[in-house]
């Protein structure tokens, strides 16, 4: 399957302090022992060594590219499982094509991307789950998101899928028995034990799909939608969260006229914030248009700020408001925080100070960037996202999709219990359930598939 060898630069484009060349296949040790003429390779071909680390020269013929450190695997003992060689050299742009050139008039090829990782997966290394989690951990922006990768690529997701799959296939054996002895019509697999078997199952795949949205949040940040009425400061605050004159600032009612988003990263957790038009009547036909997607901002939102300027607004009027963004989003639970802007510009403490004690409510100036940490600190409590290394959370749309269909498949199988379906109908029903379950870590799979999983790597991965 994979006879080529191929060779890949693995660190990013440009110029740098050291570049890392990758090879992977049955003539890596020889093609880089003709560039490098290293001594301790020969004992590498000669079976004589696993590893090893070496200071070469890279020469061609008697020209010296660059004076680099080898390092060899002999397979297994490799990322790939094949022989595998990593050349160490410095980042100039001519080096590293140049190394590239001289390997692949040596019978190398290029790699195409995630063939690596590709290869690892077909050798045995490391099941599909944990390919897909190498993508995720190169991809992590923050810690929530590294730990739940670091914990699939560790196997904790492949272990909890295993656990399913040996219930089933113990399951699925006595459901074949069966069908061997159809004539005497006997029935090794007692049905109601094997509902509470099933059900057991399910209501794994239950919690594994409810983890889904938690680890969607990890992935793509905790959106954050910022609204109120004009001129109340949802700008001049999204500038303060982002330390960085992000969106554009005026006393012109008006200026946000479309959803501007940017992302923070606080106590490893990302919040993605959203800047809306602000909400008013108005004429203006692009304006009303940037209000519709303001309301489709909140219904999406996880969390909504709503700004309101303390000098001119009364507490009537914001819960008012309140009350109805509640009335028209269809989670009337989503987390509202007041923002009560602009006490900079306040004379006098308000008589209505004392009404906001029942609703969550900061007092802050966005100009000023006051408070401004007790709204980060609010935001993160809120967030509820405490990841550690045990947990198991779902991140990718093709688990999730395979989970609900094993989730089907198991529903499949109780009505036919309560039918009395036929036997080889049910079995038909749990090899349904082991297919998707399987098809997650990769131990059934098509060609179609992997390719298009690892086509979305990096090359060099």
């Amino acid at each position: 399957m994979h006879s080529e060898t191929i060779c890949s630069i693995a660190t990013p484009n440009g110029t740098g302090a050291i570049a890392i060349i990758r090879i992977s296949g049955e003539k890596s040790f020889e093609a880089a022992k003709k560039i490098s003429f290293s001594k301790k390779l020969s004992k590498a071909l000669e079976g004589h060594l696993n590893r090893g680390l070496e200071f070469v020269q890279i020469k061609d013929e008697n020209d010296i590219i660059d004076e680099c450190l080898l390092a060899w695997f002999r397979s297994p003992h490799s990322y790939t499982g094949e022989d595998s060689v990593e050349i160490y050299c410095h980042g100039s742009y001519y080096i590293q094509k140049t190394i590239l050139e001289l390997l692949l008039k040596h019978d190398i090829r290029l790699a195409k991307a995630g063939e690596f990782t590709m290869r690892a997966f077909a050798n045995g290394k490391m099941d599909l789950l944990q390919a897909e989690a190498v993508a995720d951990i190169i991809a992590s922006n923050t810690q929530a998101a590294h730990n739940v990768a670091m914990n699939q690529m560790r196997g904790g997701f492949s272990s909890d899928l295993q656990k399913l799959r040996t219930q089933l296939i113990d399951f699925s054996a006595l459901i074949e028995l069966e069908l061997d002895f159809s004539e005497e019509d006997i029935e090794f697999a007692d049905r109601t034990q094997m509902t509470n078997v099933l059900k057991n199952i399910k209501s794994e795949l239950l919690k594994l799909k409810e983890s889904f949205s938690l680890g969607n949040v990890i992935k793509n940040g905790i959106p954050v939608a910022i609204v109120g009425k004009p001129n109340v400061g949802k700008s001049t605050l999204l500038n303060a969260l982002l330390n960085e004159e992000r969106a554009i600032v005026s006393n012109i009612p008006g200026t946000t006229r479309d959803a501007l988003e940017d992302v923070v990263i606080m106590n490893g957790i990302s919040f993605r914030f959203i800047d809306t038009a602000g909400l008013r009547k108005t004429d203006d036909t692009i304006e009303n248009l940037g209000i519709d997607i303001t309301y489709k901002k909140i219904e999406q939102a996880d969390i909504v700020l709503y700004i309101v300027d303390i000098n001119k607004t009364s507490f009537d009027e914001i819960s008012e408001e309140l009350s109805d963004f509640r009335q028209n989003i269809s989670n009337p639970d989503k987390k509202f925080i007041v923002i009560a802007n602009k006490i900079d510009l306040l004379n006098q403490t308000p008589s209505h100070f004392k009404d906001f004690v029942n609703i969550e409510t900061i007092f802050m100036s966005a100009k000023r960037k006051e408070n401004i940490q007790e709204l980060k600190d609010i935001l993160v409590n809120s967030a509820k996202m405490d990841i550690n290394s045990e947990n198991t959370v779902l991140t990718n749309i093709r688990h999730f999709e395979s989970l609900q269909k094993a989730e089907q498949a198991i529903e499949n199988i109780f009505e036919a219990f309560k039918n009395k379906i036929p036997t080889d109908l049910i079995a038909i029903d749990v090899k349904d359930c082991l297919y998707h379950i399987g098809s997650i870590t990769g131990e059934v799979t098509s060609n179609d598939v992997l390719d298009a999983i690892f086509s979305r790597f990096c090359i060099g991965k």
